[in-house]
């Protein structure tokens, strides 16, 4: 037992060495820019070894099922009108022009080059002012077509708000459950957790970006590199203060130190643009019924239910899984019958750290990678956490779902700066009805 022990201790060390060797590895990379279907692109930053500055972007044809607009010609000056040079679009639409270095020009699309019947939406928007940082890439975006737009009813924009509410809060649901079992089994309010989430984002990135990895495959390596990482920083970290019969307020102040650590590491590392995964960055909505929706966005919402519904299977029908539910409901008791709660914790710890990762990647596909994403999770998180039922992953889950939810619709009435004032104000007023939140007990022994 004792060499099997070892053996583990030595695993999670190299395990984590790795991790913390492809953090390091993102401050050497460089993203990709992503044109968007308009010609609206990201800002990125180019590799140290070959350093440019460069103007991007699409052109298609938004009367005609947005096919590629072939031939159109680009003229780019400086801001003072001396002429710098001139480009086309290519046989998918897209444009590239490579300045001669940073400063503020000028991007012209040529009209008599456009095919007959494709116009200018206006005669203003042909051209394009551009202001370009050093070994920095910007989109120019000249809108074509009439622009006319639909009137659409209250009712299809709730049933479109309804939709990307449970998106989000699948999102925030694969963050809150982790969270939800690290207090139930330890006790622990983790707020490092939310950096958990930026760690997945971070690794996948890399995987995809630098490694060249496809997303998907890119996301489970991450999961495992991230699970790991979870159990390394519990039993490296977290269990000696365990041992030591360190209190939980000290703990909770330990975790937000931790928390801002581990993000200012990431901001050190990482810098604090946002940054595109390789795939899936730009898809057009599909239209099912009033609701328009991204392809990505249904394959993330069946890969979240199906995680959801490995996780609640882990926690119904396998050993492991009602040893979990033992020692968040009596660790004393759950002790005394035999089970190796350190080995317990560590699996919640694991189980925890993997699902953050998914969340973040998730949540990266929309939002793009930053560093401080997880961060602006975290409060969704213990809101959803705090709603459903402390220390309960189904409370989690349905607590987060309904924060997910309403934040999304409560935009019809309130600006969208404040939608996240609305979901507090929602677990606020249930509190006050059922302080225990949705699915917890009302007393809790032990």
């Amino acid at each position: 037992m004792a060499a099997r022990g070892e053996f583990v201790r030595r695993a999670l060390l190299i395990v984590g060495a790795m991790a913390v060797g492809a953090m390091l590895a993102l401050s050497q990379g460089t993203a990709v820019a992503q044109d968007g279907g308009s010609g609206d692109t990201t800002t990125t930053t180019a590799p140290a070894e070959d350093t440019s500055e460069l103007i991007r972007g699409t052109i298609r044809n938004p009367d005609d099922d947005n096919s590629p607009i072939v031939g159109a010609v680009i003229a780019v000056t400086t801001a003072t009108g001396d002429e710098v040079g001139s480009t086309e679009t290519d046989d998918t639409g897209r444009w590239t022009f490579e300045l001669p270095g940073p400063g503020d020009y000028v991007a012209t699309l040529d009209a008599d080059t456009l095919p007959d019947g494709v116009e200018l939406r206006t005669p203003e928007a042909g051209e394009r002012a551009i202001s370009v940082r050093a070994n920095e890439t910007k989109g120019a975006l000249f809108p074509l077509g009439s622009g006319e737009r639909e009137v659409v009813s209250q009712f299809d924009k709730f049933l479109q708000l309804v939709v990307e509410g449970i998106k989000f809060g699948l999102v925030i649901a694969m963050g809150a459950i982790g969270l939800s079992l690290i207090f139930g089994t330890t006790g622990l309010t983790n707020f490092s957790h939310g950096e958990m989430v930026t760690l997945g984002a971070l690794v996948a990135w890399f995987i995809n970006v630098q490694v060249g990895v496809p997303l998907i495959p890119a996301a489970v390596l991450a999961m495992g590199v991230c699970g790991v990482a979870a159990a390394l920083y519990d039993r490296q970290f977290w269990r000696p203060l365990r041992k030591r019969g360190t209190g939980l307020i000290a703990m909770l102040v330990i975790s937000l130190g931790m928390a801002i650590v581990f993000r200012f590491l990431f901001q050190y590392v990482y810098d604090s643009r946002r940054r595109p995964f390789g795939d899936y960055a730009v898809q057009r909505a599909v239209d099912i019924g009033p609701v328009e929706i991204a392809p990505k966005d249904i394959y993330s919402i069946i890969i979240a239910v199906v995680v959801l519904i490995g996780v609640g299977l882990l926690l119904q029908k396998t050993k492991i899984g009602k040893a979990m539910r033992a020692v968040a409901d009596n660790r004393d008791l759950a002790e005394s019958s035999g089970i190796d709660v350190d080995r317990v914790i560590l699996v919640v710890w694991f189980t925890g750290g993997a699902l953050a990762c998914l969340g973040g990647v998730m949540f990266g596909v929309t939002e793009q990678v930053k560093y401080d994403m997880g961060f602006r999770l975290l409060l969704l998180m213990f809101a959803g956490v705090t709603l459903g039922g402390l220390g309960t992953a189904y409370g989690a889950l349905v607590g987060s779902l309904i924060v997910g939810i309403f934040i999304q619709v409560s935009t019809l009435w309130v600006p969208t700066e404040l939608k996240n004032v609305g979901a507090l104000v929602l677990l606020i007023l249930i509190l006050l009805v059922r302080p225990q939140g949705i699915l917890g007990q009302a007393e809790r022994v032990g």
